[in-house]
């Protein structure tokens, strides 16, 4: 038996009463939970994916060494010098059909501080916002910034160059906070003067910054975001989200199309 505020309650009746107990919901659709699952799942593979690749090779602290895994997840917009097995070998890139680095590309980093700064904006921004989307509207808005901050490097960057990184889902976050402060009333000037003075480091620093990343994610993670807060409440809100994030998508496959048809026809 379980005490209770009226006695005592057989275990199978307190199962079959929270059975009937309808979870909390997040408040533009989705369930909320008490713990930011999504949040600590991607830190966690940022952060497998970090050692893996520091121990096959890749620098601590500033990257840059070769790595055969790394070598084959980096966003690589044509074919390259790669290592594999400890040998120099030309590998392809996303032109030669090697899309799944737009995604791979995005649980890679350059070094420790390069990780350390992406997880540490991830750990301040991803519970709040995934307790107000719910998981997989957070999630959505996470991977499709990274896949836009993928495809606007993809479509600008040098051919011959790499990126890695999750700051382009880092600066979808950005927007996406900005966007849900904006709809909810909320003052701005605080999250505005972090995207301005990031975007100012990240021109600044275009040397070895990859600004084109985290002006798409920007850009990605206030449209997607955008869907889900302004999307008419009701049974049916679920569909218009859905729809504003399909949209969203199908533009970073148009961007991805169109720059593998210039790098195949040069």
């Amino acid at each position: 038996m379980r005490s209770a505020s009226v006695g005592f309650q057989c275990p199978s009746c307190v199962k079959d009463g929270a059975a009937t107990v309808r979870q909390a919901q997040a408040a533009y659709g989705g369930r909320a939970r008490g713990r930011p699952d999504v949040t600590f799942t991607l830190i966690g593979l940022n952060v497998l994916v970090f050692l893996i690749t520091t121990v096959t090779g890749t620098g601590l602290v500033f990257g840059g060494n070769p790595s055969s895994i790394f070598e084959k997840l980096a966003l690589a917009p044509t074919d390259h010098v790669a290592v594999q097995n400890g040998q120099l070998v030309i590998a392809h890139g996303v032109a030669q059909g090697e899309y799944y680095r737009l995604l791979t590309s995005m649980f890679l980093h350059f070094g420790i501080i390069h990780i350390a700064l992406n997880m540490y904006c991830l750990f301040l921004l991803g519970p709040a916002l995934e307790q107000a989307f719910g998981r997989l509207r957070f999630a959505a808005v996470y991977l499709v910034s990274g896949l836009s901050g993928a495809a606007l490097s993809y479509l600008l960057g040098p051919p011959n160059e790499q990126a890695a990184g999750a700051s382009g889902a880092v600066f979808g976050l950005f927007a996406a906070f900005f966007v849900l402060q904006r709809r909810r009333g909320g003052d701005v000037t605080q999250i505005a003067t972090v995207i301005g003075i990031n975007l100012a480091f990240s021109v600044i620093g275009s040397s070895f910054i990859d600004w084109r990343g985290h002006v798409g994610g920007l850009i990605g993670g206030a449209l997607v975001a955008a869907a889900i807060v302004y999307a008419p409440a009701g049974p049916r809100r679920w569909l218009y989200q859905a729809v504003g994030t399909a949209a969203v998508v199908l533009v970073v496959v148009g961007v991805v199309v169109v720059r593998t048809a210039q790098l195949t026809a040069a």
